[in-house]
């Protein structure tokens, strides 16, 4: 499982809280590319119905606006 900003942006809209099937569903009926699909399949979800409170939570290394540097004090 491997993801990328292009790839998880995809599910930056998604309806969270969701858990993993609703996402699985959410990007095949958005047309996100067949990558997005298997890495939401290749997630273990333990219990069977984790659910997922924001893209943070399935990829934590996802950038948040407090990554960016700005400070938008400044401007």
């Amino acid at each position: 499982m491997y993801w990328t900003l292009e790839l998880a942006s995809y599910l930056s809209d998604a309806p969270w809280p969701a858990n993993k099937d609703e996402l699985i569903d959410y990007s095949i009926r958005t047309g996100a590319p067949l990558e997005v699909v298997e890495n939401l399949q290749a997630i273990e979800d333990e219990d069977g119905g984790e659910v997922y409170e924001s893209i943070q939570e399935i990829w934590p290394d996802f950038p948040t606006d407090d990554d960016y540097l700005w400070n938008e004090e400044e401007y």
